[in-house]
């Protein structure tokens, strides 16, 4: 799996790929550090669109996510969530507390 992390504008991108699971947890992590530090973001998009496998790790860390861009007054939204992905994400009630596009 890949991890990126972009700035378009006001919103920090992280792009994921593959597994998504705690052998990604460094470079996840890494990557929302990263975002959440540059100035101008105020918002932080998880794209899943490329993500075929996601654990319970992977749910922990959306979570730890969702911590820190709250603690920083700054808005998560996860996208392009389709297949194995949304049915783990229905499962979990991330909807409940994620924005899901």
């Amino acid at each position: 799996m890949s991890v990126t992390g972009t700035v378009n504008g006001n919103t920090g991108i992280i792009g994921l790929s593959g597994r998504f699971d705690f052998n990604r947890h460094r470079d996840f992590r890494a990557a929302c550090d990263s975002l959440l530090e540059k100035a101008g973001v105020s918002k932080v998009v998880v794209d899943l669109g490329q993500v075929d496998y996601m654990d319970s790790s992977a749910l922990g860390m959306l979570l730890m996510l969702r911590d820190k861009v709250g603690a920083a007054h700054k808005t998560v939204e996860l996208c392009n969530v389709k297949g194995n992905v949304k049915q783990v994400l229905e499962i979990a009630n991330f909807s409940k507390i994620f924005t899901i596009r």
